[in-house]
């Protein structure tokens, strides 16, 4: 019922994690983190979609996974980047056009998507990506997983931005302050008997 359950929980985070970019991101070419960043790159140099370069890049980042988080946390993170690569892979086509503005859309889904990366985290697994790397960094070190994830994706956004549109830096480096802001206060809010609860889940 527990390894039912934390499906389920994780589904839905990634799920969101997927409708976050492929709604409201994806549309103005609005990276949500390092993967994404190249996905987006990729498919506006050579129009790949951006499931399969998502998948892709995650897949071999999972050697990291198994090695510092144990191979289960690798399990749940490819089930994660599934779920998610296949939400993008079917909204996306209905998504030609932005849904409303920049900011609204930006706002939208950076709430989104930090609620989405908030609920995995808490359930001791990740989206891939860069966030693996957050995730070891956090465990390891006790760093804040919200802070060090912002910290590494605002590196990666750069070239993006330069080849694309300069205001994509800013607006990505806007979204992931969003997005990791809300990851923190999930990860870190606690209701009686919730942390048990979660780290059972965790395991």
């Amino acid at each position: 019922m527990n390894y039912i359950l934390k499906a389920l929980v994780l589904a839905a985070g990634a799920g969101l994690q997927g409708m976050a970019m492929s709604v409201f991101l994806f549309p103005h070419f609005i990276p949500s983190g390092g993967a994404a960043s190249v996905s987006v790159l990729l498919n506006y140099l050579g129009h790949i979609p951006f499931s399969i370069t998502l998948w892709v890049l995650n897949a071999g980042l999972l050697v990291a996974a198994v090695k510092w988080l144990g191979k289960a946390n690798a399990l749940w993170t490819m089930f994660c980047v599934t779920i998610t690569s296949l939400t993008v892979d079917y909204i996306s086509p209905y998504m030609m056009t932005p849904l409303s503005s920049v900011a609204i859309d930006l706002l939208s889904g950076a709430i989104l998507f930090g609620i989405g990366l908030g609920l995995l985290f808490r359930m001791g697994a990740s989206s891939g990506g860069m966030d693996i790397l957050a995730l070891i960094l956090s465990k390891m070190q006790g760093y804040s997983p919200g802070r060090t994830l912002f910290v590494i994706n605002s590196s990666l956004l750069g070239l993006t931005g330069i080849v694309v549109d300069w205001k994509i830096i800013l607006y990505a480096l806007l979204a992931q302050f969003i997005g990791t802001k809300i990851l923190d206060l999930i990860y870190h809010f606690e209701v009686k008997g919730d942390s048990r609860w979660a780290e059972k889940m965790a395991k």
